[in-house]
């Protein structure tokens, strides 16, 4: 192993292990201060590497396409909830970046390794399993492994080499580049955009870390006590809904707000709601509440079914595995999301390209008597032959947008994605400053990485016609989840705080020593959601992408609330225009040179003329 240099900054390991799996070979390198202050962890010093270390234009399942786990300087603190890791690649479904997050001890043991991100790129000659400690790395064969759902993965290794490790796995739809399937770990998932497809393609079943290296904080006696009256302070009412019931509690609401996207968007109601509902479904199963590693909230809720394994739900896979594709039945909601588990596929893709699926055989675009909306047994069967890339299966792994273009005959207009991504459960047309952080959205239509629905809900526009005054507050959301997503802190935090910025700044400063504040904050968020802008542009990005499908632009909301509301696609496009110029970028989207030099994103000599 090439050993790097051991500039250290409190909170850091200063470094990432670069791994090579064709070669079987690792190398250590250092990662200068100024970056660790400039992108700071998670989603932001992802998206520096991928700069770094991704090639431009590459196919996303290539050898050569790197595959990133990395850290955070709160990672291994007493802070609640910042036990989380960010999984990043370039998107096997959208060909853009994709940072997806989840928390576990994972996070924990895989920065004891002694760095702050682990790089994989290569391809094994046969499936194996990546052991990392501090003293070096293991390349194991796991091809007796190949075809085991993650859950059972994890077990045979923990059998095999002991319960020391901790592992992220892929499952049978990661093994078969469904370009949606997850990077799972006890129970978890980086669910978004298709990283189990990635280590499939490099023959990477399993990686598992362990270690003993901590990096120290600046301020710790300070930062026990501050972490101490924060656990104390997320034990209140801003964070009691998700203790009580977690997001499924969101089912019923959005219902009512006529914001639920029922039948692949053509309602934004569903009668079926009360059936599905744990609050009001008479059929609702019990339920166990759990916590992830290192967190206080408790929002996970676990269902348990006779004789079967427990299943966590939230609100995103209960309404794309029910109201989106017509289903009313909660056990089959159920049974479809622990599929999903075993399987390793992303509910909210799953669930978006199979009631795409649903509706383009109910208008005889495809051949598919069974493929109905309503029909339980037909969503469970059809997420076997996805997993397993059988006969329509196979087509449907692909994603709604590549299976739109090869059926054809309008299609692509009610393919329910933007730039690939499969729009999570936040009807567009009732949630209008959402539709924009849809449209715009680096990753592809995301409700993590821009939280612009919270001003739809809020007093502050009016969510059927948000005008240009809510792009501002967009920003805002959107600036915050980038700077949560680098410390990497939970979300379900921001109640918490009374000033979300100045919390934040308190503990990178008891972490790391930084003096830091609200504005340098700002630009950090600024900076890091150009760079992933940039890194969307050189893999080939082009402005006819910021947009939403076509349905969402000429058909009104049919029912509910927001009955003939409109989405105009001249409104949209003003509103896309708005928000770049607020960004500094070009009226349509480009970023300028001279940005990117004031981000440290391009050296002034490297500036061209135009």
């Amino acid at each position: 192993m090439t050993a790097a240099s051991d500039a250290r900054t409190p909170g850091y390991h200063g470094r990432y292990l670069c791994i090579d799996l064709s070669r079987q070979q690792c190398e250590q390198r250092a990662i200068p201060p100024d970056v660790l202050r400039q992108f700071i962890g998670g989603s932001g010093l992802g998206t520096w590497l991928l700069l770094q270390e991704c090639p431009d234009a590459v196919d996303p399942l290539a050898s050569e396409a790197p595959l990133l786990f990395v850290f955070s300087p709160l990672v291994g603190s007493p802070l609640t909830t910042s036990a989380k890791f960010a999984v990043m690649a370039k998107s096997p479904l959208t060909g853009r970046i994709n940072d997806s997050l989840s928390s576990s001890h994972f996070a924990i043991a895989g920065k004891k390794t002694g760095y702050d991100a682990i790089m994989v790129v290569g391809k094994a000659a046969s499936p194996c399993c990546l052991l990392i400690t501090p003293d070096g790395v293991s390349f194991e064969d796991a091809v007796d492994l190949w075809g085991q759902p993650g859950p059972a993965t994890e077990d045979r290794l923990r059998q095999r080499f002991g319960s020391g490790y901790r592992y992220t796995t892929i499952g049978p739809a990661g093994e078969n580049l469904v370009r949606y399937a997850t990077a799972s770990h006890a129970g978890r998932h980086a669910g978004r955009g298709g990283l189990g497809a990635v280590m499939g393609a490099k023959h990477l079943k399993a990686v598992g870390v362990a270690g003993d290296r901590l990096a120290a904080p600046a301020h710790p006696d300070e930062l026990i006590r501050y972490a101490r009256d924060l656990s104390r302070r997320s034990l209140g009412p801003a964070t009691a809904k998700y203790r009580e019931l977690g997001t499924v509690s969101n089912l019923l609401t959005f219902n009512r707000l006529g914001s639920l996207p029922t039948r692949n968007f053509q309602q934004s109601s569903f009668d079926g709601t009360e059936q599905l509902a744990p609050e009001t479904s008479p059929d609702t199963p019990p339920r166990t509440r759990s916590s992830c590693a290192a967190c206080t909230i408790g929002c996970e809720h676990i269902f348990h079914r006779p004789g079967k394994s427990g299943v966590r739900m939230e609100y995103e896979n209960l309404f794309a595995l029910g109201p989106l594709c017509g289903i009313s039945d909660p056990d089959v909601v159920l049974e479809a999301s622990a599929l999903c588990d075993e399987f390793g596929l992303d509910t909210i893709s799953a669930g978006g390209t199979i009631a795409f699926a649903m509706e383009c055989a109910e208008r005889g675009l495809i051949n598919a008597p069974d493929l109905r909306f309503g029909n339980g047994q037909a969503l469970l069967s059809m997420l076997g032959q996805i997993a397993r890339r059988e006969g329509l299966g196979n087509l449907l792994a692909e994603g709604s947008r590549c299976a739109a273009e090869q059926i054809g005959q309008g299609a692509p207009d009610f393919a329910p994605h933007v730039k690939g991504l499969e729009i999570p459960g936040y009807e567009p047309r009732a949630l209008q400053t959402m539709a924009l952080g849809f449209a715009v959205g680096t990753r592809g239509a995301d409700h993590n990485r821009s939280g612009a629905y919270q001003v739809d809900f809020s007093d502050q526009v009016d969510r059927f016609d948000p005008g240009s005054d809510a792009i501002p507050h967009a920003i805002a959301t959107e600036n915050e989840a980038a700077l949560m997503d680098s410390l990497i802190l939970c979300k379900f935090l921001r109640g918490v705080f009374d000033d979300r910025l100045a919390a934040m700044a308190q503990m990178l400063h008891l972490v790391t020593g930084w003096d830091v504040d609200a504005a340098e904050l700002t630009r950090t968020a600024e900076r890091i959601i150009t760079a992933k802008k940039w890194f969307n542009i050189r893999q080939g990005w082009t402005p006819a992408e910021d947009t939403l499908p076509r349905r969402f632009l000429t058909q009104p909301l049919s029912d509910g609330p927001g009955q003939g509301a409109t989405l105009p696609e001249e409104t949209l496009r003003k509103q896309i225009e708005c928000y770049n110029r607020a960004r500094r970028w070009t009226p349509d989207g480009w970023v300028p040179q001279s940005l990117l030099v004031d981000f440290g994103l391009m050296e002034s000599s490297d500036v061209t003329a135009s």
